[in-house]
């Protein structure tokens, strides 16, 4: 673990060598005196540490390109970037990537359980989370970690990969009553979900702005290493103590463990002889009394195919 009280540009430089990160998660400031964000919003912040570090309206732009610089630096070909970020200094942290060889993935939405209470304008309950891979190498992409093939989901019939790989997530922040903590923290289940998609056990996991150590204590939890930085004395005393009782591989039991994968011939070539069984077994079912949908389903399992690719044959074929 290499963790330090530091500014995240000056302890990248210091610390850090070229292309060593496997995966960045990270929530920087969101440059809009989020110091005082309790006397707007009527907070109570008694159990919030103080020390939190903000970033001056002005100095954005120029802050976001020379911390972003140094994450591409640092991060592996094929290593993944994830930023979550506010509305108001979104076009900074953007053109800063803009800026960088890093390729954008995904512009994902996080949808939380509530937004701050407005009269004269739509209320914001989102973040952005900004996906981006550094190319050079294939990208760690564990898609089938969290759920099967063919999982459904018991109140639409949809499928459950599918779902959780949409790109609009709704998760709810964490309370803590009568717990230290710190003014922004990124839920478990966020954290997790990400780590678990872009990263292996044992890969580096870093957060160039720690605040909470929510990604590093995560991170370890899930069996990965982690590194990162913190510029607050107040947080980071407090918390590199907390992070003493953090045991590694601790929630890797806690994951759900999906059934394997249903669609074992999925990208495979598809043979003429494949295809004539196909359509000979689909009029089987349809004559049996199946209606397309079952059939279609029968045959993704007795075939390995997914639904879409049988249902372009079988269309095909009138």
């Amino acid at each position: 673990m290499l963790f330090f009280q530091q500014d995240c540009i000056e302890g990248a430089r210091a610390h850090l060598a070229d292309d060593s990160v496997d995966l960045i998660i990270t929530d920087p400031p969101y440059g809009i005196e989020g110091d005082q964000l309790h006397r707007h919003y009527n907070r109570d912040e008694s159990f919030v540490l103080d020390g939190y570090v903000e970033v001056p309206k002005s100095e954005y732009p120029e802050f976001s390109r020379q911390w972003i610089r140094e994450a591409e630096r640092v991060l592996k070909p094929g290593g993944a970037m994830y930023i979550v970020s506010g509305y108001t200094n979104l076009i900074h942290i953007l053109n800063a990537l803009a800026e960088t060889s890093l390729k954008e993935v995904n512009h994902l939405i996080w949808k939380f359980n509530f937004g701050v209470y407005t009269k004269k304008k739509y209320i914001s309950s989102h973040y952005h989370i900004l996906y981006y891979v550094k190319p050079g190498a294939e990208p760690t992409f564990n898609t089938f970690c969290r759920f099967s093939d063919t999982e459904k989901n018991d109140d639409n019939g949809g499928g459950l990969n599918y779902q959780d790989r949409e790109d609009v997530w709704t998760i709810n922040r964490e309370y803590k009553p009568g717990k230290i903590k710190n003014k922004n923290e990124l839920p478990t289940q966020l954290l997790s979900k990400i780590i678990q998609y872009s990263s292996h056990e044992g890969d580096l996991v870093c957060d160039f702005f720690l605040g909470s150590f929510s990604t590093a204590k995560v991170a370890i939890g899930l069996g990965r290493r982690a590194c990162g930085f913190e510029k607050s004395p107040i947080a980071f005393a407090h918390q590199i103590q907390e992070m003493a009782h953090v045991v590694p591989g601790e929630m890797l039991e806690q994951l759900r463990k999906p059934p394997e994968n249903q669609y074992f011939n999925q990208g495979k070539p598809l043979t003429d002889d494949e295809r004539a069984v196909i359509i000979r077994r689909y009029a089987e079912l349809r004559q049996s009394g199946k209606t397309k949908k079952a059939a279609i389903e029968i045959l993704g399992i007795e075939m390995g195919r997914g639904p879409w690719s049988l249902a372009r044959i079988i269309n095909l074929n009138g």
